[in-house]
């Protein structure tokens, strides 16, 4: 398989020569009307991928396709799944799509099938949730547990709250919340004291989740907690759970309750549906709720192998991406979930996105002289509404837009107020956003003015349950993939987040100088 960078490609050239279609005037009256219609690629789960906002149209399209094509995006997806070594920056595999489906043959590494031993952390993490929510496991005073902390930061943190946040009013709804999950991920003693404050520590169990063993953040939170615990009385040993490697000093280890494992072959921020999702959030929902998610995940990931872009979402939203950065120029995009619930999907997609694709070299280590991966940020709608969106109509940069948006909420708890229910005008405003970011508005005072002419789509669902949210999850991953496949870059190693964690331990041991000194002292850290 051919690995090119994207300059390279004569479907790159192609590109570079089309004319952009003003998305203003295909929007426009009954033409807009029906385009809509017609340019909606399939999704599961009760979604579908709406791009009628982009400014694409049918010679856009096909050479979109020559691109895949050209560049065997979906051959590359199944070199991913089928165990070839994709993270050249770290010579691994990369096998976070096994923690949910087995899109290929069997993957062997190490001497073991890698699906089934995804499939037994996924086992024993359903039988010790069941225990403890069956009062089997308890504290030392034989009494259940009542609240679950993880403890860890990045992607240990920011895709299991924000799944776990997303869940939590469905699963009140439903009679399926069993135990109460909050986080602590930052350094900050404010976290960490701010977290313990407000929980029960006598019927709290606590997940420590790092990889290594060994993450300088996670550690120190670990033993913030362990002093907390021992100050009330209690013994840590039987409020605290690990998630890890198999090879970590807290792999089998008598200061857990248990632990449970990952390895090397999938990355923090994409580690939601295997074990660093798994232990709190069956915990928190049930292993059955945590299923769903995982079944809503792999129909996602299986209709990513479609070559066909137009039956393809997550390909089609990947290229329409590249072609707004590469050939438009927009740096940008905006992620805005119409539901609360989604409160911080964008933060965790920020991740998974700039974490993978802030890049400037390709997956030989040279320079690549075209962008890559753009900013991401977000805001549940309608807040952002009264936020940002200032800037999104009026302001001097067009930067494109994601909308997710929900038919149904998800309590189901709404109200008729002058005839339309929250619902219907949460949705309303979807519509309505849509239409005034691609439109605009012509007014004589230029304050009043709406230029028009900047893109969105939509993906619209029917409503956020544990299924549509691991489909959704998969959406935005398997995305983020194809477009580091186009820049040919490594989306899955994250060298710029250790440079930093390098010269804080240099501070912390007091081998400082220069500027490095000055900040130190700025910051009286000793």
């Amino acid at each position: 398989m051919e690995w090119k960078n994207f300059d390279l490609l004569a479907s790159y050239k192609k590109l570079q020569g089309l004319p952009v279609p003003d998305v203003k005037v295909l929007l426009a009256g009954k033409e807009g009307g029906e385009r809509v219609k017609k340019l909606q690629a399939p999704m599961s789960n009760g979604f579908v991928y709406s791009y009628a906002a982009k400014q694409v149209d049918e010679d856009v399209l096909d050479s979109l396709q020559e691109l895949a094509d050209e560049a065997a995006l979906t051959e590359k997806f199944a070199a991913l799944y089928s165990g070839e070594v994709i993270n050249t920056g770290e010579k691994r595999l990369v096998l976070h799509h096994l923690c949910r489906s087995q899109l290929g043959d069997a993957v062997i590494a190490d001497g073991t099938d890698k699906r089934a031993f995804y499939v037994e952390q996924q086992k024993r993490i359903a039988a010790f949730a069941n225990k403890v929510h069956e009062g089997q496991i308890v504290n030392e005073k034989g009494e259940k547990y009542t609240t679950v902390v993880q403890i860890g930061i990045g992607g240990s943190d920011l895709g299991p709250r924000a799944l776990y946040i997303a869940l939590e009013n469905w699963a009140r709804a439903n009679g399926t919340l069993k135990m109460e999950a909050k986080f602590i991920s930052n350094v900050d003693p404010d976290d960490a004291s701010a977290v313990l404050a407000s929980t029960d520590l006598a019927h709290a169990i606590f997940i420590v989740v790092s990889k290594s063993g060994t993450t300088l953040e996670t550690l120190t939170n670990e033993a913030f907690v362990k002093n907390a615990l021992k100050e009330a009385g209690l013994d840590p040993s039987r409020h605290m759970a690990a998630v890890t490697s198999e090879t970590s000093p807290l792999a089998g280890n008598p200061e857990y309750l248990d632990s449970f494992y990952m390895d090397d072959y999938i990355g923090g921020r994409y580690s939601a549906t295997s074990a660093v999702g798994g232990a709190v959030l069956s915990l928190a929902f049930g292993p059955e709720v945590f299923a769903q998610i995982l079944d809503g995940a792999a129909a996602e990931d299986a209709l990513a192998k479609n070559p066909d872009i137009r039956q393809n979402a997550a390909l089609l939203d990947a290229l329409i991406g590249v072609w707004e950065r590469n050939f438009l120029g927009y740096g940008l995009t905006a992620i805005l979930p119409y539901s609360q619930a989604l409160a911080r999907f964008p933060a965790h997609l920020q991740q998974a996105d700039m974490e993978s694709n802030g890049k400037s070299v390709n997956r030989f280590g040279e320079p690549v002289a075209y962008k890559t991966g753009p900013v991401i940020f977000g805001e549940p709608g309608t807040n952002g509404q009264h936020s940002f969106y200032q800037l999104l109509h009026q302001g001097t940069d067009v930067i494109p837009l994601q909308f997710v948006g929900f038919e149904k909420s998800q309590m189901g708890n709404d109200v008729d107020i002058q005839g339309t229910t929250s619902q219907q005008k949460l949705s309303a405003n979807v519509a309505a956003q849509i239409v005034a970011f691609a439109c605009g508005k012509d007014d004589e005072n230029p304050n009043k003015y709406f230029a028009g002419g900047r893109p969105s789509s939509i993906i619209a669902g029917d409503q956020l349950t544990p299924a549509s949210l691991g489909a959704l999850l998969a959406h935005f991953e398997n995305k983020i993939m194809f477009q580091g496949f186009v820049w040919n870059v490594n989306s899955f190693d994250q060298e710029g987040v250790q440079l930093g964690k390098v010269l804080a331990k240099k501070v912390l041991a007091g081998d400082t100088d220069g500027a490095l000194a000055a900040y130190s002292d700025l910051l009286g850290i000793f």
